[in-house]
This record gives C-alpha cells, structure tokens and sequence, in this order.
C-alpha cells in the first residue's frame, strides 16, 4: 500500500494548513508584541510577518509532515528573538510578549469554533455532505490545535512560554538561579513530563489538561 493514499493525502490537507496558520500567528503575535514595547530585533529579521516561510523551522516542518500522516500533527516553528533590554517597561513586556502567542490562539481557536457553530447551524443539506464534512473537519481541527498550543506553551518549562512568565513573577534575586534550572532542567525536565507517563502507560499530565481544556471549550461554545 502506497504511503501517501487517498485518505492520508485527505487528511494532509485538511491539518497542514490549519497547523501551519496556528504556528505563524502563534510566532507572529510575540514577533508584534516584542516591537510594540520597543524591541525591533524580530522587525530586522523579518519576523513580523503572516508568511509562514518567515517563521518555519525545517525539522519542525518535518515533523509536522510526518505526524500530519498519522493524523496527530505535531511540529514546531522558529523561535522568535527578543532582546528583553529594549523592552519598555522590560518585566511587563517581557510578560507581555510571552503571553501573545498563546492568546492569540485563544483567539484564533474562539474564531474557528464560531465558525464551526455556524457551520453546523447551516448543515450539510446547504453546504452538501462532502464540503460540510471537510469544512468541519478543518475546523474542528484548528480550534482544537489552537487550544492544544495554548496549554503547552504555558507550561513553566524551558524552551516554552510559561517559564518566561514565571521568571518574571519571581524576585529579581531568584531570575538567575531560576534561569540556570530552566537552562539545566528545563528541557529534560518536559521531555519526561510529556513522554514518561506513556512508558508506563499512563496519559501524560499534559495530554490529560489539554483533553479537558479542549473538551470545556467546546461546551463554553455550545459545541458539546
């Protein structure tokens, strides 16, 4: 049987897009926010930018092919440089620009889940089955994705979101030590967190919260 087969390639189309538009708003939105507290480091190197070949990484990129075949869709895309020294005021828009990616796709998974709304509202008689199930099917992927990164990427581990926010909630004292963990630790530290508790055949902590994020979006829109 041929890899790419009708379904796979179905099912490529409809989380690709939706995957890879998460991933570069997500990098936009702290690329902008950086700039508006006075950081233009992500300006100079084109990072402000809705094109996704601005924010792409090429092994996340990989990544997010290859697990985009098994219908789970998991990558990632560039960091975006901040020099937290011409952030004005630097602790607040340090938060700040940490805390843009994730409401961004807060924001854009309320969007899509609107759209899925209406879209069941109009039913497949309307739309017709075919265009009704793709249309859904995309949709209900984004708003879920965009939920999913979310809740990871406020996770207080290096290299995610959340470690930059809690560094800065902590007394100037503590930012070094902190930092050392993170740069240490960190890392190894959500490796383990995420991929461990499937060792002994235990659902990830992570995977648990996202299920249930996800799960009581979907209610709050009326979509459950």
């Amino acid at each position: 049987m041929a890899v790419l087969d009708q379904a796979t390639l179905s099912r490529l189309i409809l989380i690709l897009p939706g995957l890879l538009l998460s991933l570069t708003i997500h990098e936009f939105a702290h690329a902008r926010t950086a700039l508006a507290f006075g950081d233009p480091t992500a300006k100079y190197m084109g990072r402000v930018s809705l094109n996704p070949l601005r924010h792409l990484d090429p092994v996340g990129t990989i990544m997010i092919i290859i697990t985009s075949i098994t219908g789970i869709g998991i990558g990632w895309a560039k960091p975006v440089p901040v020099n937290p020294n011409n952030l004005h005021p630097r602790r607040l828009g340090d938060v700040m620009v940490s805390l843009a990616g994730p409401a961004s796709n807060v924001i854009l998974a309320i969007v899509t889940g609107l759209l899925l709304k209406l879209c069941i509202i109009i039913g497949d008689e309307r739309l017709g089955q075919a265009l009704y199930k793709a249309v859904g099917t995309m949709l209900l992927f984004i708003m879920q994705v965009n939920i999913a990164l979310c809740v990871f990427n406020l996770i207080p581990l290096f290299p995610l979101d959340g470690h930059h926010i809690v560094r800065e909630m902590l007394p100037i004292q503590m930012h070094k030590p902190y930092m050392r963990w993170q740069m240490r630790f960190g890392f190894m530290a959500l490796l383990g967190l995420v991929f461990a508790p499937g060792l002994l055949n235990v659902v990830s902590p992570v995977f648990f919260i996202i299920g249930y994020a996800v799960y009581y979006f979907t209610v709050l829109l009326g979509l459950s």
